[in-house]
Formats: C-alpha cells, sequence, structure tokens
C-alpha cells in the first residue's frame, strides 16, 4: 500500500514564518502579536537564556506548548504541573496529581485542557480541565506504564504507547479507538495532515494509516541500516515529522539522533553526532524529548548532558548531500565541538554523520529535555529548571514576544 502523507494542508504549510499574522483589526491600546519573522541560522544562534524558573524539587519529564504558542505546559517527576504564559514569561498555574502521578502532560486543542498519563496507583490516562482543576474524563485500557503519548494536530484523536501496546483514543468518547499490539516499548507520533502514524519500536519504524491500522503497517523500516548502522544498535526514545511530512527525527539516548526520509523509511538520511549525551553511570541520559524539530522543519536542536544546546541544519545538510559538499572520513564519536559558524562547511561526512553548527551555552545543568514554540520566536529546555530561550536582540534585532529578562533572572 502507497500513501503520501505530506499534506498541502495547514499543519504542513506556512511554518517557515514562524509568528502568527497579526490581526487586520488593530485595536487601540492593545498589545498586537508581532509581525512574521523568518528562522534563520543566524537567529537560531543568537538564542539565549533570557529566564530560569526553579518551581520543580525534581526533574521535568516533559514540555509541551499549546496550538497558539501563547502557553507552556511541564510536567515533573515531583508530580506537579506547571503553566506557563509565553507572553509574559510568568509562571501562571500549578497544580498536583500526588495521587496518581503525572507525565506527558499535552494540551488538547484548547489551552485550557490537558491529557496525560498516570505513573502510579495505575495507568489510567487522565483528560483534566486547568481552569478548574477537575478530571472532564478518564481512557483506561492500557496494563503498563504509558510511555509515548501525542495528540493528533487535527482533531480530538491521540495515540499512547505502553509496554506492548499502542492505543488510539478520542478526546470525546471514553473508549480506546483501537489497539495494536507490539513487542517491546513503542514510542509515537503523528504526521502533520494527522492521516498517518509512526510507530518506532527499538530501531525498527513502521507507519499505519489511521483508516485502516488494524490491517498493518504500509511500510516497516529499520532505521540505520541504510548508513551500515545496525538498527539493532538503536533504541529510539521519540519519533517527531517536520513540518512538512517529509523527514522524521528519531531521538534516542545515546550518542546519536537520526533523520529519517518519511517518504522512503528505509533511507536514513543523517547521523547527527557531537552533543554530548553521556550516561549517569549505568542509566541510559533520556527524557523522550531530547531533541525536537524547529517549527520551519529545516534544524534539529537537542539538548545534552553537558547542559548546552547543540543545533543542526538538516536543510543545508540535504543541499550539501545533494551537491558531493562532504567529507569523505568519518568524523568518529562526539569529540570535537561544534563550530559557531552558520555554515555545514565541513560538518556532513559522507557517511551521513552531521555535526551541529551552533553550540548554544546554556545554564549549567543536564539539559534534559528540549522543546520549540511552534508560533513564536523562542525554545525552552528543562532539567530540574525550565529555561526560556530568546533571540539576544542585540545580535538579532527581533524582539519575537518579550524581553523576559526585564526583572532579573529568577
Amino acid at each position: 500500500m502507497s500513501h503520501s502523507h505530506g499534506p498541502d494542508g495547514p499543519a504542513g504549510a506556512a511554518l517557515n514564518n514562524i509568528t502568527s499574522q497579526p490581526s487586520q483589526q488593530q485595536l487601540p491600546g492593545i498589545a498586537q502579536p508581532p509581525p512574521p519573522v523568518v528562522l534563520t541560522p543566524a537567529l537560531l544562534e543568537s538564542l539565549k537564556v533570557s529566564k530560569i524558573f526553579k518551581d520543580n524539587t525534581q526533574a521535568i519529564t516533559s514540555i509541551h506548548f499549546d496550538d497558539t504558542g501563547s502557553k507552556c505546559v511541564t510536567s515533573a517527576a515531583d508530580e506537579s504541573l506547571h503553566v506557563y504564559d509565553c507572553y509574559t514569561g510568568k509562571l501562571e498555574k500549578t497544580l498536583f496529581s500526588k495521587k496518581y502521578g503525572v507525565n506527558l502532560a499535552r494540551f488538547t486543542h484548547r489551552s485550557t485542557s490537558v491529557v496525560y498519563a498516570s505513573t502510579k496507583e495505575d495507568d489510567t490516562l487522565r483528560y483534566l480541565s486547568l481552569h478548574d482543576n477537575k478530571y472532564i474524563r478518564y481512557f483506561r485500557g492500557h496494563e503498563k506504564r504509558v510511555t509515548s503519548l501525542e495528540m493528533s494536530p487535527q482533531d480530538d484523536q491521540f495515540l499512547a504507547g505502553s509496554e506492548d501496546t499502542v492505543r488510539l483514543w478520542d478526546l470525546r468518547s471514553p473508549n480506546c479507538q483501537g489497539a495494536l499490539s507490539v513487542m517491546g516499548q513503542p514510542v509515537v507520533a503523528f504526521d502533520p495532515s494527522g492521516l498517518v502514524f509512526a510507530v518506532a519500536l527499538g530501531g525498527i519504524l513502521r507507519l499505519y494509516d489511521v483508516k485502516s491500522f488494524d490491517q498493518g503497517p504500509f511500510v516497516t523500516a529499520m532505521i540505520g541500516e541504510s548508513l551500515g548502522i545496525p538498527h539493532t544498535s538503536i533504541y529510539a526514545t521519540q519519533i517527531e515529522f517536520s513540518s512538512d511530512g517529509k523527514l522524521l527525527l528519531v531521538t534516542t539516548g545515546s550518542d546519536a539522533h537520526y533523520i529519517v526520509d518519511a517518504y522512503t523509511p528505509s533511507n536514513t538520511m543523517f547521523k547527527l553526532v557531537g552533543h554530548n549525551t553521556n550516561t549517569f553511570g549505568n542509566e541510559p541520559f533520556m527524557s523522550g524529548s531530547e531533541a525536537c524539530w524547529t517549527p520551519d522543519g529545516k534544524c534539529i536542536v537537542s539538548g545534552s548532558r553537558d547542559g548546552d544546546i547543540y543545533v543542526w541544519d538538516i536543510s543545508k545538510a540535504i543541499a550539501d548531500q545533494a551537491a558531493g559538499l562532504v567529507n569523505g572520513s568519518a568524523s568518529g564519536g562526539a569529540s570535537n565541538s561544534a563550530n559557531g559558524a552558520g555554515s555545514n562547511g565541513n560538518l556532513l561526512q559522507s557517511n551521513g554523520e552531521l555535526r551541529p553548527f551552533k553550540t548554544l551555552k546554556a545554564h549549567g545543568t543536564p539539559s534534559h529535555i528540549v522543546a520549540f514554540n511552534p508560533k513564536y520566536l523562542m525554545m525552552v529546555s528543562g532539567s530540574t529548571e525550565l529555561a526560556f530561550w530568546e533571540p539576544d536582540p542585540n545580535a538579532a534585532v527581533v524582539d519575537a514576544l518579550h524581553d523576559f529578562s526585564k526583572g532579573g533572572r529568577y
């Protein structure tokens, strides 16, 4: 079965412009959104920490933005949910889920509600109204801890993966809409059209048609094999489609992330190296959100063990690869630091290894989780602290949202 999943529809379009268009009616006395900005490598290079929040006593486990980019929600191992206002750069609300625990908090298509996974008592998914801190609905069916959860970009359906099972749910019904039996720990992602979803199990990638996934995957591929890397050595901790649906980011907790051609998944295009993700003792350094796409689908940002944020220019690597502008030998691991030039130059190897073009200096603590605002030019990274990143106004001459640094660091 063939399937095209790179839509020309809303989710896959116009993300070269990171900010939303301002309202046509400019109301006097009311602050208007900033004009659209094209996300360039120079702007990415200028990102700096503008504010640090110390609202958690344990590690942040998930970060998610609402559809408008105005709200950010975090969950943490201290069983807390924090909602931040991205316009004002302030903590808006703190809620606790002490009885059930909380992980993988995801905004629905409304900024007033989230769905999240339990971490104790049972493995029920909980649909919570942030307005009055009351549960709207429970989703029961997972028998093991849910470790991957993603909303459909187009409707109220969402996917949840737990060991041995992937389930499709709908916010409007407590009943499971369908289930897949799998072997192992799955991670899941919708493509931008909402018509296709991907499931990665270790180093095996499968694509399904949402409307007929009970018939099995229409594509199965081994991640890394086209680069000569055994798929058995790869353990995916998260997968994410680019905004145009053409590429798929596969993050891992080890020393590499991977870029896969979503139209031809057997083609692993790049192995992203150069970031510091050493293990803590015998524990792998992973959160499930170690890296993410920029909203234009051109670059990858990744957290790291050393706390810095690393940036890879995927669109330039694709152009360089097509033009044959690659080094002939492997760089071998992640020993050299990324240079500060906004050009790939010799960063791409003939074996597909790609090094970051920029290292953004962070806040010192390991940045094990990172997320980019889908609408506005800001990024967040987390450990036990949460850092807001904005362009340096001195370097970029851009005020994407607001200068959160007014009033001090904390």
